[in-house]
C-alpha cells in the first residue's frame, strides 16, 4: 500500500504531522508492508535563499496581525510541539527557500537515506536554527546523516533534482492539494493536516481492509 506525503521543510505542522504519522505506524499491523514517498511542496516558492527578518515579523506580516498575536501564534505552536516530543524554536528560525532542501531529499532516495534527510532536515530549521537555503549548511546536514559531501555539494552545484521537486508540485496540484502536510492513501483516500495518530491508524486500516478485498 502506498502513502504519499507532501510537506516542506519550513512547515511546523508538518513536521507535528511527521511524529503523528509514526505514532500511528507504531499502532499499524502492517506498516512493513507499506511504500511510503516523501513528496516535494514549497510553501514559499518566491522567497529568496535567506531572509534576516525574525520568525514573529514575517508571520505579523503574512497574517496581519501585531507581533503579540503573532507571538502568541508561536508559543501555541511550540506547546502543541512539546506534546508530540519536538522542540520548536522559532527565534532562531531562518526562514528561506527551501526548494534545494527538496533537491536534497530526493538525492537522499538514490541512496534510501530519504527519511532520514527528512528528519535531519526539520530538526535543523524547527530546533537548531540552520538555514534551509544555504549549501554549505545543506552539504553539512547531509553528511549528518552519512551522505558524501562531495557528492551532495556537487549536485547542489547543478540542476539535478530540479525536475523531481517540480514533478512532486505538479502531482499535488492534480491531487488537488494546496496546504500541507498531506497523506494520500493508494491515490484514493486522502488526509489534510496533522490529524491525531488515532485518525491516521483509521485511514490506514480502511484502506488496508479495501485494498485486500480488491486483491481477492
Amino acid at each position: 500500500m502506498k502513502i504519499e506525503i507532501w510537506s516542506d521543510i519550513a512547515c511546523p505542522w508538518c513536521y507535528i504531522g511527521k511524529r503523528r504519522f509514526e505514532q500511528a505506524l507504531n499502532q499499524f499491523p502492517h506498516r512493513d508492508a507499506l511504500d511510503i514517498v516523501w513528496r516535494s511542496f514549497e510553501l514559499n516558492p518566491t522567497a529568496p535563499a535567506r531572509l534576516t527578518i525574525p520568525t514573529v515579523e514575517l508571520l505579523a506580516t503574512k497574517y496581519r496581525m501585531s507581533a503579540e498575536k503573532a507571538q502568541t501564534m508561536m508559543d501555541h505552536m511550540a506547546a502543541t510541539g512539546a506534546i508530540d516530543g519536538l522542540e520548536f524554536r522559532f527565534d532562531r528560525s531562518i526562514s528561506g527557500n527551501t526548494f534545494d532542501a527538496h533537491r536534497v531529499i530526493h538525492f537522499a532516495a538514490t541512496v534510501g537515506q530519504r527519511a532520514a534527510m527528512v528528519e535531519r532536515l526539520f530538526a535543523a530549521y524547527f530546533t537548531e536554527g540552520e538555514a534551509m537555503g544555504d549549501h554549505h549548511t545543506l552539504v553539512r546536514l547531509a553528511s549528518d546523516i552519512g551522505l558524501d559531501a562531495m557528492a551532495v555539494r556537487d549536485m547542489l552545484s547543478s540542476t539535478a533534482h530540479a525536475t523531481d521537486v517540480r514533478n512532486d508540485e505538479a502531482r499535488a496540484q492534480q491531487f488537488g492539494v494546496t496546504g500541507v502536510p498531506f497523506f494520500a492513501i493508494n491515490e484514493r483516500y486522502g488526509i489534510s493536516g496533522a490529524q491525531p495518530a488515532a485518525a491516521i491508524v483509521e485511514a490506514l486500516t480502511k484502506a488496508w481492509k479495501e485494498s485486500a478485498s480488491v486483491s481477492n
